[in-house]
C-alpha cells in the first residue's frame, strides 16, 4: 500500500526529469505499480483510511511521484454526489497533449501537489479543453477530449511525466493576476 513516506517531494531530481515511456502491454511489475497508484487514490478519498494512514487526498498521481521515472498516471475525480460514478478514473499511460484551447482556466484556490508539502498562492494556467493521445496497459490508444477540471488534473499529471511542478506556471510577480483569455473555472460564459 503507497502512503505519504512513498510520495517524494520537490527537491527530488526524479521530479524534474523528462520521464521514459512504458513499453507496452505493460509488464507484471508496471501493471502493479498502476494498481497501486490507483488503490492510493481510493484510500486517499476515504476518509476513515487516509486518516488511519495519514494521506492526503488526491485526485492524481504519477509514477515520477513515486521515484518511478515512467510516462504514466493515475486519475480518479470523484463524482459531484457521494455514490455517483467517478468523473474521470483511469490509468494513463505515455499521454501526450495533441491540441489545447487558447482559451485558459485556474482553480480559485490554486493548485496543490502531493509532492509539494507546503501552500504555493497562485493561479495556475491551463489550457480550458485539450484533446489527449494515451494508452492503456495493454497498449490500446485512446484519443479524447477532455474540458474544465478534468482537462487541468490531467495537464497537471502530465507535467509531472516531463519534469515540471504546478508552481512553474504561476506568475511571479502577479500570482492572482489572470489574463483576457484566462477565466477561473466556473466563470466561463
Amino acid at each position: 500500500m503507497i502512503t505519504m513516506k512513498d510520495i517524494i517531494l520537490e527537491g527530488h531530481p526524479t521530479l524534474r526529469k523528462k520521464a521514459d515511456k512504458v513499453d507496452l502491454p505493460a509488464s507484471p511489475e508496471v501493471r502493479q505499480l498502476a494498481k497501486d497508484m490507483q488503490e492510493f487514490l481510493v484510500n486517499s478519498q476515504d476518509e476513515k483510511i487516509a486518516e488511519k494512514y495519514g494521506l492526503r487526498a488526491g485526485v492524481g498521481i504519477a509514477a515520477p511521484q513515486l521515484n518511478e521515472s515512467l510516462a504514466m498516471t493515475a486519475v480518479l475525480i470523484p463524482g459531484f454526489e457521494e455514490g455517483d460514478e467517478p468523473e474521470l478514473e483511469g490509468i494513463f499511460v505515455n499521454p501526450r497533449i495533441l491540441s489545447h484551447s487558447v482559451e485558459e482556466v485556474c482553480l480559485r484556490e490554486g493548485e496543490g501537489c502531493l509532492s509539494v508539502d507546503r501552500d504555493v498562492p497562485g493561479y495556475v494556467p491551463r489550457s480550458a479543453r485539450i484533446k489527449v493521445r494515451y494508452y492503456d496497459l495493454d497498449g490500446n490508444e485512446y484519443v479524447k477530449r477532455f474540458k474544465g477540471y478534468p482537462a487541468i488534473v490531467l495537464q497537471h499529471e502530465i507535467d509531472h511525466l516531463n519534469g515540471i511542478l504546478f508552481y512553474d506556471h504561476i506568475n511571479e510577480k502577479e500570482p492572482w493576476s489572470l489574463d483576457d483569455h484566462q477565466y477561473l473555472l466556473g466563470e466561463e460564459d
